[in-house]
């Protein structure tokens, strides 16, 4: 069995037209999906600015009502029990 070279027997321009035409239809997809993309328009969204200022001035006040560091909610132990 003889291996043919594919240039002398004409074999390499069915390779060429295959590669050709996937590129073609790579492009043709490209342009397709550039002309009918829509970009959708994104409200912007404005928050109230004044119930923030209310919230913030009462935790101000909280803080300033509390004796200790820890505003947290932790409530330590007055003795420890280490081994």
């Amino acid at each position: 069995m003889k291996i043919e070279n594919p240039f002398e027997s004409g074999h390499i321009k069915n390779y060429l037209m295959a590669y050709a035409s996937v590129v073609v239809i790579m492009v043709l997809f490209f342009i397709a999906s550039t002309l009918f993309y829509e970009a959708e328009e994104i409200e912007k969204k404005e928050f109230e600015t004044k119930k923030e200022t209310k919230v913030l001035e009462k935790s101000k006040d909280n803080k300033e009502d509390s004796n200790s560091s820890w505003t947290s909610g932790i409530k330590l132990m007055n003795t420890s029990y280490q081994k």
